[in-house]
């Protein structure tokens, strides 16, 4: 065995050790680490700032896009959000030993089902800091222990947020093996964590399509699928164009390095000539990059021509596609085709084409009159998000504590056997 092979093995077998001390622990005392860990992470800014310039200096050296390095920045107010997401979490009804279901059944045996922790999950990700602290929060009050892998670009930053929170947890109470970090850069870490079949539970990618679909191919472990965000607003023909251009501008300029950032923006013919001028500018003024079909073309000589494969791209970053379509089927099959069932909106004042897009539309969120950029678990009320699902088994949408869990049956009888 190699020597990264057994040290992801040894995080592993310290996670799963500490999985029954965990599940048991009571609310109060998970919540008593969640605000603790909150402090610490403000207690510790200096710090945790200083470690992200140097994942910041070489981002820059790297010549890493500067998206990107939205995403990996950290700030003040980006911290007292990661410590905001803590308490939100803390405040949050306990899942655990939540009774989701249960009959007796007619031999007078007792039937309850639980919501029970699934056990050790491994987290694999790129760029964003504050995933280790909402991953962290998350699993401690779902009652699972965590293996992080982030990526190499936040190394610094990651290891030591984890570092920070493990400590303050741990003087909670909260057992030593239940956060562990894997600080190497190999890519061969990740193909060790997602074979640990016995050790890991459930292994979360969250990332580009090509991690995702990395550890989807290679995984062993049951994989919870976090998918790219080709993400849609569709203006119709009915649309208040004040209101469209708000909610269009917001989805992509706002934070275009996000996965609920906007992707394509379709618009309905009819509309075009109302609503496309003064959108495309309001693009331009904002340096967006913009990608169109040749009748998108024809409003602006700066809209350069989209190819099949940019209506399948999530830019990341301030380029846009935009599509002038003949209607709502035409929107819906756009999205049917090039979607990856992440979030899509609708901008409209026919809410008949509304119920039938949001009806019709695959995609774990579907918006009438309102930016995807909300499809978080922060905006959802969830304190904090583990990732955003767009599989249909299990979890779907920004997951959170109840998408941490399983569930078992208790069983209580008084001498029954079966005949």
């Amino acid at each position: 065995m190699s020597d990264i092979a057994q040290l992801v093995r040894e995080k592993a077998l310290a996670a799963h050790q500490a999985t029954v001390q965990m599940g048991v622990l009571r609310t109060a005392q998970k919540n008593q680490a969640l605000l603790a860990m909150a402090d610490a992470l403000l207690e510790h800014s200096e710090e945790i700032l200083g470690a992200n310039q140097l994942d910041m200096d070489r981002a820059k050296a790297s010549g890493m896009r500067e998206s990107m390095q939205d995403r990996l920045r950290l700030t003040m107010t980006r911290i007292e959000g990661m410590a905001d997401g803590l308490r939100q979490v803390a405040a949050l009804k306990d899942p655990i030993g939540e009774v989701i279901g249960g009959s007796r059944l007619s031999n007078g045996l007792l039937l309850t089902k639980v919501r029970v922790p699934i056990g050790v999950i491994g987290i694999i990700y790129e760029a964003r800091p504050n995933v280790t602290a909402d991953a962290i929060g998350l699993c401690l009050k779902s009652g699972n222990t965590v293996v992080l892998k982030g990526g190499s670009e936040a190394l610094d930053s990651n290891r030591t947020i984890a570092r920070i929170l493990s400590e303050a947890a741990q003087k909670e109470g909260v057992p030593a093996g239940a956060i562990q970090f894997i600080d190497i850069t190999d890519r061969q870490a990740v193909t060790e964590l997602i074979r640990l079949n016995g050790l890991v539970d459930v292994v979360i990618p969250r990332g580009s399509a090509r991690l995702i679909q990395a550890v989807i191919k290679n995984a062993t472990v049951p994989v919870i699928e976090t998918g790219a965000g080709v993400c849609h607003t569709f203006v119709d023909a009915t649309a208040d164009c004040d209101m469209a251009r708000r909610i269009a501008f917001n989805a992509k300029v706002q934070r275009p390095s996000v996965c609920n950032a906007m992707e394509t923006l379709l618009v309905h013919e009819k509309v075009a000539q109302a609503f496309l001028p003064a959108m495309l500018q309001e693009y331009f003024d904002a340096e967006v990059q913009i990608f169109g079909c040749e009748k998108t073309q024809a409003f602006d000589k700066r809209v350069q021509p989209a190819s099949d494969e940019d209506w399948a791209t999530e830019y990341g970053d301030l380029r846009l596609s935009v599509k002038i379509v003949s209607g709502l089927d035409e929107a819906i099959a756009h999205i049917a085709r090039y979607g990856t069932r992440h979030s899509e909106c609708i901008v409209t004042r026919d809410m008949e084409n509304a119920k039938r897009f949001q009806a019709e539309v695959d995609a774990a969120v579907v918006y009438v009159n309102a930016s995807t950029r909300f499809t978080d678990g922060f905006e959802f009320g969830f304190g904090a998000e583990i990732g955003i699902s767009t599989q249909k088994l299990h979890a779907r949408g920004p997951m959170a504590l109840p998408e941490l869990t399983s569930y078992k049956y208790l069983v209580n009888g008084d001498g029954q056997v079966r005949g």
